[in-house]
């Protein structure tokens, strides 16, 4: 938990509009109306620079050329929430709201509504989180990097941090499963060939980047994806060989004339001598006596 100015505990989730002094819908780009540009000062947008503990890494130009044109036609309805930067004194460090300032620059706004709170760097980023879990803008995988900053960072039960964002408890769990994928997976998500449920599909894979490519080869749905990783899980595993123990039954065979295979198993092991004829056996128990 977080204090918001004049040391009131604020619950997870609550932090915008309890620093804002606005109504919950705060969080989305439009819909709380005149008032709340009105609530806060104008700003040069120069002198706003993002954070960087802003969660987000991908701002889709789709999605900001729309915003853009809504800003030009209704202006910039809601503040951006901003703390004071210590160099320059003058600047300001964007907490929530930058794809509203891109958008703004767009649109060819010169100055934007903000509101200013003087905020330590763990409360930026958890704000920061919060914003972007409630608006669902991010990608499955930064939703996941929100989640594990959220528990690791602050201290979060998963349980406490669904109900907060209104997730279920599988949700916030499996998310965070995503993390183990390995980034050639997060870029095909990422990218949109593949989907969100691809990729969860793939976690349960021995070796989710090679079915990945059989899924896009085929151009599987995310139910047969599921039914192609239980085919995979009920096949036996491919053991690779020791190499030692290979060089072993190969030079044994070479000496013995006879086929020679050595299985370990824990301390000990079998080695098995396989003849085609009976002078073969005959030779073998000469050799032994």
């Amino acid at each position: 938990m977080s204090t918001v100015p004049g040391g009131r505990r604020r619950g997870l989730g609550m932090g915008l509009s309890a620093l804002l002094g606005e109504a919950p819908d705060f969080l989305g780009d439009s819909g709380a109306g005149a008032g709340s540009a009105r609530a806060g000062r104008l700003v040069p947008v120069e002198l706003l620079q993002p954070s960087a503990l802003q969660p987000r890494r991908r701002f889709a130009e789709a999605e900001l050329d729309t915003l853009a044109a809504s800003i030009r036609a209704k202006g910039l309805l809601q503040p951006l929430l901003v703390r004071p930067l210590a160099e320059p004194a003058t600047g300001f460090e964007i907490v929530a709201g930058e794809r509203r300032w891109r958008a703004a620059q767009r649109a060819g706004l010169h100055e934007v509504p903000v509101v200013v709170r003087a905020l330590g760097d763990a409360e930026t980023l958890e704000l920061a989180l919060i914003e972007n879990l409630q608006r669902a803008d991010l990608t499955p995988f930064e939703e996941g990097e929100a989640f594990r900053r959220l528990i690791d960072e602050f201290g979060h039960r998963q349980d406490d941090l669904a109900k907060a964002l209104g997730r279920s408890r599988s949700h916030v769990a499996n998310t965070m499963r995503l993390l183990a994928l390995p980034p050639a997976i997060r870029g095909m998500v990422e990218d949109g060939t593949l989907s969100a449920g691809h990729a969860r599909a793939l976690l349960g894979s021995r070796d989710p980047e090679r079915l990945a490519i059989q899924v896009m080869a085929k151009g599987l749905n995310v139910r047969q994806t599921e039914a192609l990783v239980r085919r995979e899980s009920r096949a036996p595993r491919a053991v690779r060989p020791d190499p030692d123990v290979a060089l072993l039954e190969r030079d044994l065979s070479q000496r013995l004339g006879l086929r020679v295979v050595i299985r370990r198993s824990g301390h000990g092991g079998t080695l098995t001598l396989r003849f085609s004829r009976g002078s073969q056996l005959e030779d073998i128990l000469r050799r032994l006596a």
